[in-house]
């Protein structure tokens, strides 16, 4: 059974960093890419991050380009999202996910995480 599972999620305020964790397991995941979407309140799910198999290439979405890096470690099965400068705006549920190629598209990402909450408030 493929899981995802993303972990670090919680309150922080404005200007706060917070990093997040996904952890995958149940196949191989050799060459696939991992991404990070999130859900704001009220909103569609949209694209935040990616990263190759390799680690290269990352894209990001414009609104987070600069403040979030994505990073992973293929030898533990983990992509971290490191996220900094946050903002009220930034508040969500994040989800990672796993696609076989790399894309901004939610549509080529085939397993999905049940998500984590990130609150950013004063």
């Amino acid at each position: 059974q493929v899981v995802l599972v993303e972990s670090g999620g919680r309150l922080v305020q404005p200007g706060d960093s917070l990093s997040l964790s996904c952890t995958y397991s149940g196949r191989s995941f050799n060459g696939w890419a991992v991404g990070w979407f999130r859900r704001a309140p009220g909103n569609e799910r949209t694209f935040v991050a990616t990263i190759a198999w390799r680690g290269r290439p990352t894209w990001y979405a414009g609104s987070v380009e600069g403040r979030f890096t994505i990073s992973r470690d293929n030898a533990k099965n983990t992509v971290t999202l490191q996220m900094n400068n946050l903002s009220p705006e930034d508040t969500a549920v994040y989800f990672c996910a796993a696609a076989p190629v790399t894309s901004r598209d939610e549509v080529q990402y085939r397993y999905w995480g049940q998500g984590t909450q990130v609150t950013v408030s004063s």
